[in-house]
């Protein structure tokens, strides 16, 4: 009866492909409201095409166009000057879920996870039934229109027509159509006029241009001619990394021996290093074997305290016999490595002190650039920035913090804008460190008394090789206390640089106002002492008038030279 049960549950046992997962989930990926579901589709075609141009050397020009075709329908057009798609990774670029050239790699980017702009395509053929329609050339002597559509039973992409065209003018880049439906264009602050306009302000290299449905036409102009360098891949820390991640990476490696594939392809770890994880694994080993819990656990202290050497001589000769068994893990080949011997150099990891990762990988905007890009499209009176020196959280995922103020000039209200990777953040802002960094500065003390109403901008990038999003729909980054504690450390400098800013500002108006009092009755005063000691009017005015001016010259240069 039992065995004739469990054949009636498993009849509807199915294998689900990721395509499938996701577009049961769409949510999962930002597609989720009309608004909303219409800027992710932008966002991940902008991010691919400034990552394309970026890594080819290209100073980007992005052009985008939604023209509206009926109610809550429109076609969405995203065109780059960048290198161009290889005809043979069209399917994979467009058509396939969890593939890319850096969702593999330990390396900054502004996509992590090669969802993207699969996902883009996917929700069009969802909402419309329609292919995607991509015409892209490498500048050789052909440029390629394909219509691709997703296989979501397979995770594959395939191209349902492609018609090849002669590049007569050398034309380079990839434009992409695609048609959408249930979706609303509207100028909030969470629509793609916004994106744009933050994404502009984050990239000043890039030109950037918005056809409305209306027609109208907005650019963004390029503020600066340097492209940015392009980021580094870097080696996993071995503070930022798990059992899995060891047993994985050692099938997959070329290296002929454990100690080799750790020395390789992890940052901070030596050949000594290597002797010292050895001895560790070789005391874990011995200290699990003993049967007293008070001794044992007075051995782990020991251990935490580096006694690593001393507590292998107490075990005399076994200790020597379990620190050869270990050193033998370190010879055999790398695709041998047991779970269980992952484990235990994970765990030896945890006793060891190693140096913090190398930061050289991430690529900052710059102080420079932010002020620029601030300038460029807010137009304020005041701006500053500051780029806090990189950090680690977890322990050994490096990250960077940088931060940028605008006061005044055009602004009218108080704004946050949240970057992860250049990339602006525009959902979800309740549930972001970002948020909850910035909400927690005490601006008063900056002079600022009333948050809500002040003419103040504040921008926040935070930027890592693997940057902590709450979901896959990448809005909103975890609160990791050390990237909120870096976050409100910038902030609290920059405010400083605003209150003396405001402070002077302050200052000088009152000095205006003060001159203009002694000013207005300098008639009166020379009226009356011109009665006392009888000389002219006109003479005592030009002399207070000169006195006026000479004590305020003064106080300018006093305040200067300070």
């Amino acid at each position: 009866m039992a065995k004739s049960e469990a054949k009636e549950l498993f009849k509807e046992f199915k294998i689900q492909s990721v395509s499938e997962f996701f577009r049961r989930n769409a949510a999962m990926l930002g597609y989720t409201g009309k608004v909303r579901s219409l800027t992710t589709i932008i966002h991940e075609a902008v991010t691919n095409a400034l990552d394309a141009c970026e890594e080819a050397g290209i100073l980007p020009y992005v052009r985008v166009e939604i023209e509206e075709l009926g109610k809550e329908h429109y076609k969405i057009i995203v065109e780059d000057n960048g290198p161009g798609i290889p005809e043979k990774f069209i399917t994979h670029v467009f058509g396939k879920m969890l593939a890319g050239t850096k969702a593999h790699r330990n390396i900054q980017s502004r996509g992590q996870q090669g969802i993207g702009i699969s996902g883009a395509v996917m929700f069009a053929q969802m909402t419309s039934g329609k292919a995607t329609r991509v015409i892209t050339s490498t500048g050789d002597d052909v440029t390629l229109e394909a219509w691709v559509m997703i296989d979501v039973d397979k995770n594959e992409g395939k191209v349902v027509k492609k018609i090849r065209h002669k590049n007569r003018e050398g034309w380079r880049g990839t434009r992409i159509e695609m048609e959408v439906k249930d979706v609303r264009y509207i100028r909030s602050k969470q629509g793609p006029y916004w994106y744009l306009k933050l994404t502009a302000i984050a990239n000043p290299h890039a030109h950037i241009e918005l056809i409305e449905p209306d027609g109208k036409l907005i650019v963004f102009p390029r503020g600066s001619e340097e492209i940015p360098d392009p980021p580094e891949e870097m080696k996993p820390h071995p503070r930022g990394v798990i059992t899995d991640d060891i047993f994985r990476m050692a099938k997959k490696t070329r290296r002929n021996s454990v100690k080799r594939f750790l020395v390789g392809e992890f940052s901070r770890i030596s050949d000594q290093k290597v002797d010292e994880i050895v001895r560790y694994m070789a005391a874990l080993r011995l200290i699990k074997s003993v049967e007293e819990d008070k001794k044992r656990e007075q051995l782990y202290e020991r251990l935490a305290n580096g006694d690593v050497k001393l507590i292998l001589k107490g075990f005399g000769k076994r200790g020597k016999a379990v620190l050869r068994e270990t050193s033998k893990i370190m010879e055999k080949p790398p695709e041998k490595l047991t779970w269980h011997e992952a484990e235990e150099i994970i765990e030896a990891f945890k006793y060891i002190k190693f140096l913090a990762p190398p930061t050289s990988g991430l690529r900052p905007i710059g102080d420079e650039n932010i002020e620029r890009g601030l300038v460029n499209i807010l137009s304020p009176e005041f701006v500053t920035s500051l780029t806090r020196p990189p950090k680690v959280y977890r322990g050994g995922i490096p990250f960077q913090v940088e931060v940028g103020l605008a006061f005044g000039g055009n602004l009218t209200g108080f704004d946050i804008l949240r970057y992860a990777n250049r990339v602006p953040l525009l959902f979800d802002a309740g549930s972001c460190v970002t948020t909850s960094a910035v909400k927690s500065v005490e601006w008063k003390r900056y002079k600022v008394d009333n948050l809500e109403d002040a003419p103040l901008v504040v921008f926040v990038n935070v930027i890592s090789v693997h940057v902590p999003y709450t979901s896959t729909g990448k809005q909103s980054i975890a609160s990791e206390s050390e990237i909120y504690d870096e976050i409100r450390l910038a902030l609290m400098e920059a405010g400083r640089r605003l209150m003396r800013y405001l402070s002077g500002k302050h200052k000088k108006l009152h000095q205006v106002k003060r001159r203009k009092t002694l000013e207005k009755y300098v008639n009166e005063v020379a009226q009356a002492l011109s009665i006392l000691i009888e000389k002219p009017p006109e003479e005592i005015r030009t002399h207070f008038v000169n006195l006026i001016e000479r004590r305020f010259e003064e106080a300018a240069q006093a305040e200067g030279g300070a």
